[in-house]
């Protein structure tokens, strides 16, 4: 059974196996958890981006889909990335965004990972409401098979970590 845990705070400072980037689909860094993964964590990251771009995702990483790459400077082994969808408004299909958790846990089992700590998905510059999102993330880690022992949700701000806490409640 995966325990789920709330941390308000940076996660780039989070000393787990695997950090989930909400990467854009190019791989190559961006604003947000996205950009500040990328900075933190240094050159081997986008290296490693460059990498599987001139390989496996010429196109991009498609949207709900995850790969992992080195960590680089960060406290983890792994970075996860996985693009979440735009929310389109009222009635957007969720199931993309439920996708990148599902996935991100998949590609976690098959790099080993046991802790991995999730951003909000969608929820900055992809504007996907804070009460949903939340809802979705926590009802697809519920529901994964996986060998991770604990997901951590990161949550950067107040409200975030206290619509995540009703979640879960």
């Amino acid at each position: 059974m995966t325990t789920i845990t709330l941390v308000q705070g940076d996660i780039t400072e989070q000393r787990v196996d695997a950090i989930v980037n909400a990467a854009n689909s190019s791989l190559l860094g961006g604003g947000g958890v996205d950009g500040a993964i990328h900075r933190r964590g240094g050159p081997a990251i986008l290296n490693a981006c460059r990498d599987l771009r001139a390989s496996h995702y010429g196109a991009g990483l498609p949207t709900g889909e995850a790969v992992a790459t080195t960590a680089g400077d960060l406290p983890a082994e792994w970075v996860i990335h996985t693009v979440g969808p735009v929310w389109q408004g009222p009635g957007s299909d969720p199931t993309l965004l439920a996708s990148c958790y599902r996935e991100s846990l998949r590609v976690a089992d098959e790099v080993g990972a046991r802790s991995v700590a999730f951003p909000a998905i969608s929820t900055g510059v992809y504007r996907w409401p804070v009460e949903e999102a939340a809802r979705v993330a926590v009802e697809a880690v519920r529901a994964a098979e996986t060998g991770v022992e604990e997901v951590r949700f990161v949550l950067f701000d107040e409200r975030m970590f206290w619509v995540f806490t009703a979640e879960l409640s």
